[in-house]
């Protein structure tokens, strides 16, 4: 948890990250880096906390936050890992 923060109990912390995903959920417009700023400091999370429990790098997450990387599929996969998301890719009926 971001140290800027005062300790929050195991409640409301589950609280935040239904939030989280609740919110990710209803905006499905968001690129992979909003939604990624968006999980994380929702769930008050720096950049080096995000990255030692998603496996990636901090340099990765800075890179697509800021929007200068896409990410890739196992990356994205990663993310959405964290709030028990998976990504899902589906034809197009037509």
């Amino acid at each position: 948890m971001d140290k800027r923060f005062n300790p929050i109990p195991i409640q409301e912390q589950v609280h935040l990250r239904k939030q989280a995903v609740e919110e990710v959920l209803a905006h499905p417009e968001w690129n992979l880096g909003e939604a990624t700023r968006h999980l994380r400091t929702t769930m008050r999370l720096t950049i080096k906390e995000m990255a030692k429990v998603t496996g990636l790098s901090e340099r990765t997450l800075r890179d697509i936050e800021s929007g200068r990387s896409g990410g890739t599929i196992a990356t994205a996969e990663k993310l959405l890992g964290l709030v028990g998301l998976r990504l899902s890719i589906s034809r197009i009926k037509g």
